[in-house]
């Protein structure tokens, strides 16, 4: 299926300029990011839910009472 992917211009020419630093296409960079986001979102997210439950967990306990 095809689509559509609109960019400013800032990040096109970035885009644009990483992919021909790495020697890729634009579209690889972008699917391996997107196949990136998509596998491990839950991951990701759980890792950030317990560092700020660890990293403000006096905070969460006052806010609690």
């Amino acid at each position: 299926m095809a689509m559509t992917l609109r960019l400013d211009d800032a990040t096109m020419t970035q885009l644009r300029d990483r992919a021909e630093q790495e020697g890729r296409s634009m579209q690889d960079i972008i699917k391996r990011a997107l196949d990136h986001y998509l596998s491990d979102r839950s991951d990701r997210l759980s890792a950030a839910i317990s560092l700020v439950a660890t990293r403000d967990a006096e905070l969460l306990e006052r806010l609690s009472r």
